[in-house]
């Protein structure tokens, strides 16, 4: 389904209780002159139960070059189990869809929606500059391969708030060329975490900078709050980051900047990283660990880790102190610091 977006009034597109069949749609909207259109869903829209259908068209929604398009409560049902299954028994498959998708959009609001058991990614801001996404339940096995909640990349002014994040892979991840972005009071897990990353893999890369989370939870999540980035010449950069009032509830690697990401460890690049990680605060994050590292800082060799800073962190790890572990990595601690500080400065 191809929809153009484009009444001449402000509109409303309504779904209203009920489960109802949807294949792929795409809502254009570059020669919209319409700023106020307004998506209200009460049902729920279910993708197709054989995952060949949706499978190779890269998106399930998917909305393009829209302005002031709002997607307000309502569920969105991917069907992805069958999808999971059949990549993780090694069979030939199709990559899965993402969800729901905004590229190249603007002032986007999306306020208490429901995705579950996403193909691949459950939401996407790509290319794209003010969106809002509040209230959000995000929720898929934690066994369930590539499943992120949210993923924003090359998009500036995005707001992520009050919401529920449980996935297979990072409950929020954050690519290249991604500024301005705020997270607060996320509830995380199962899942991999917040991610920035991972990065480096192109020469010529954006770099991410101003982002913010805050009041956010972690729970049984294999990472708290992580940066990734892959150990290869890249152009690429981090900064102005701030980790702030954040618990951690039987974290496997609450703090964790891996400059060497390889997953599954094959074919791995083996070289140095080129990518700039600056300016990073972790500030009053208290918690339990699951491992005896809590604080994992893996920096570039070539290109060290600079003002990192560290204020008032608590992590235990079985009800004592935990461990922390720092190479190429420069900075400073004030107040509590629990893992030891292992910065240099």
């Amino acid at each position: 389904m191809d929809l153009s977006l484009c009444p001449g009034q402000p509109a409303t597109i309504y779904v209203p209780p009920g489960r109802f069949l949807l294949g792929t749609a795409t809502f254009a909207g570059q020669s919209c002159k319409n700023l106020a259109i307004t998506i209200h869903i009460d049902g729920t829209l279910v993708a197709p139960s054989n995952y060949n259908v949706i499978g190779n068209s890269g998106t399930w929604i998917n909305f393009q070059r829209v302005t002031g398009v709002s997607v307000n409560g309502g569920t969105l049902d991917a069907q992805g189990a069958n999808s999971w299954a059949c990549k993780n028994s090694g069979k030939s498959c199709p990559t899965g869809a993402t969800t729901l998708a905004f590229y190249n959009s603007k002032n986007i609001m999306i306020n208490g929606l429901s995705s579950i058991n996403s193909q691949k990614f459950h939401i996407l801001v790509y290319g794209s500059q003010n969106a809002k996404l509040v209230g959000m339940k995000v929720s898929a096995p934690g066994n369930s391969p590539n499943t992120d909640g949210i993923h924003v990349e090359k998009s500036s002014d995005v707001t992520i708030m009050n919401s529920k994040i449980g996935t297979g892979d990072d409950c929020v991840s954050i690519g290249p060329g991604t500024s301005n972005l705020w997270i607060e009071n996320v509830a995380c897990g199962p899942g991999h975490g917040i991610s920035i990353g991972s990065l480096g893999w192109e020469m010529q890369e954006p770099g991410v900078q101003n982002v913010t989370v805050k009041s956010a939870t972690f729970t049984g999540t294999q990472n708290g709050v992580r940066v990734k980035t892959w150990a290869r010449p890249s152009k690429g950069f981090v900064k102005y980051v701030l980790f702030q009032h954040l618990v951690m509830v039987n974290v496997e690697n609450p703090i964790i900047i891996d400059q060497n990401y390889c997953p599954g460890g094959q074919n791995c690049p083996d070289q140095v990283s080129g990518v700039k990680i600056s300016d990073i605060t972790y500030q009053d994050i208290h918690g339990s660990s699951a491992t005896e590292i809590a604080m994992k800082l893996d920096c570039s060799k070539g290109n060290p880790c600079s003002d990192i800073n560290l204020e008032d962190v608590k992590l235990t790890y079985k009800n004592e102190p935990a461990h922390s572990s720092c190479i190429n990595a420069d900075g400073k601690a004030s107040g509590l610091v629990q893992p030891n500080n292992c910065l240099y400065n």
